[in-house]
């Protein structure tokens, strides 16, 4: 008899989709012009900052003894204008994923945070937090 086999999708752009969609209709004016990637845009600068911007990213693929499910931690960090633009965002953008029941990302937790911060390079203020979700697998 042979196993199935399984694998678990791109939690990270799983997770920036679900922001993606979420943020869309949102009218919070902290809201406005955000945009949501898995990189740091190449091109930023201080003179073009992408703001507000949210940035997802897999911290921690956790170790589990199911093929039926796997843990992921996602780091979520908010560059904006401002130090509480930043953290309402961030704690927006968390609060989303805490509700969010979908196909790839089956629940999600909370983890640290937001915790507020200032970027090292730019002197951007930003937020981050961490979630921790359970992803279901798809047949191959």
């Amino acid at each position: 008899m042979s196993k199935v086999l399984v694998v678990f999708p791109d939690v990270q752009a799983a997770g920036a989709q679900v922001l993606r969609m979420a943020l869309a209709g949102r009218s919070e004016p902290f809201v406005a012009g955000a945009t949501v990637g898995t990189r740091v845009p190449g091109d930023r600068t201080p003179e073009t900052p992408y703001l507000p911007y949210v940035l997802v990213r897999l911290d921690a693929d956790l170790p589990h003894s199911s093929m039926a499910n796997t843990r992921a931690t996602l780091r979520v960090t908010v560059w904006h204008a401002g130090a509480d633009e930043a953290h309402d965002l961030a704690q927006l953008a968390r609060g989303l994923l805490l509700v969010h029941d979908g196909t790839v990302l089956r629940s999600v937790r909370p983890g640290t945070g937001p915790l507020p911060a200032t970027d090292p390079d730019s002197g951007i203020d930003l937020s981050t937090f961490t979630v921790i979700a359970n992803v279901r697998p798809t047949l191959a």
